[in-house]
């Protein structure tokens, strides 16, 4: 029998100080929620399923109700969750009628023999499996209509947005990237280790503020900001996508674990190779299935949660 462990995170970014508080009272009711589950013998699937849910449902975040809007005014959501023992997963992206897409991206795991739906096609499915369609309105918040008004007048202006504050001048074959350190990325994850001994993952997110309409970022592409493997680790990251897509970087830090690198150590090497290679930014959460885990972040902040036997701890920086 295994010592269950959760790993949960809700954004990596300047998180300012009146934020604080919100974003660790979120990462603390996932926390319980998944835990709940796994002290009564439950499985890290369903943990990780249950916390995303919980912020998921946090106006907090960037995924579910509150995501940031599309240039069009709607809200996209992508989710992807990843069973370590059973090898199987389950994806979505550009849903916009779905409450929890983490709940539609368990339906697609368990329930087909596909591993990812996206838009419409998504939604269809998740219906015909006892999900309700919602009405896109019922995702969007006042403070993000603002949001995003703001960073039309930006873009009109010709103003550099503060997503894209400045430029990297680091080395590389990419360069003159644009730093991402001062936007929200508040995209959520968790990463379970079972009593059993299985692992599971997931992550869920809105993607990023003005996106254009159909884009996809990591968060629900296995091996990107996402995966679980018996054998090696489960992650999540959270961050600028774009940079995390192509190098695969969930994959790539769950093959150090398998290498024999331990996952405090993996996670910071993950993130050291996405700013060295890419000039990317962001967090990620790494667990072991004997345990061990890993949290890293280079951003100003990320909000961050465990729990263990020994009892719950969050934290915005590490």
């Amino acid at each position: 029998m295994r010592t269950p462990t959760l790993l949960v995170h809700g954004g990596a970014w300047a998180i300012p100080n009146d934020a604080a508080a919100a974003h660790e009272n979120g990462v603390r009711n996932a926390l319980e929620a998944g835990y709940r589950i796994l002290t009564r013998g439950g499985a890290a699937i369903d943990a990780v399923e249950a916390a995303v849910t919980v912020l998921e449902d946090d106006p907090t975040f960037d995924a579910g109700r509150g995501s940031f809007l599309t240039s069009d005014g709607r809200v996209q959501l992508d989710a992807l969750l990843m069973d370590g023992g059973r090898m199987k997963a389950g994806g979505v992206a550009c849903v916009e009628r779905l409450r929890n897409p983490i709940q539609a991206a368990r339906l697609v795991l368990e329930q087909s023999p596909h591993v990812y739906f996206v838009g419409a096609g998504a939604e269809e499915f998740a219906q015909s499996h006892g999900m309700a369609l919602i009405e896109n309105a019922e995702l969007v918040l006042d403070r993000e209509r603002e949001r995003l008004k703001v960073a039309r007048e930006r873009e009109a202006a010709g103003l550099v947005d503060a997503t894209f504050s400045g430029l990297e001048d680091d080395k590389g074959p990419e360069t003159a990237l644009p730093r991402v350190i001062d936007a929200s990325h508040d995209t959520v994850g968790a990463v379970a280790l079972d009593t059993h001994g299985n692992i599971a993952a997931a992550t869920s997110t809105g993607g990023t503020l003005n996106k254009t309409p159909g884009r996809v970022g990591d968060s629900s592409l296995i091996g990107c900001g996402c995966y679980a493997d018996n054998m090696s680790a489960a992650v999540s990251l959270t961050g600028w996508g774009e940079p995390i897509m192509k190098l695969v970087l969930g994959k790539w830090a769950t093959d150090r674990v398998a290498a024999g690198t331990a996952p405090e150590f993996a996670a910071r090497e993950a993130i050291s190779y996405l700013h060295n290679r890419l000039g990317g930014h962001g967090g990620i959460i790494l667990l072991g299935p004997d345990g061990r885990f890993g949290i890293a972040h280079n951003t100003p902040a990320m909000a961050w949660g465990l729990a263990t036997a020994n009892g719950l701890e969050t934290g915005l920086k590490i």
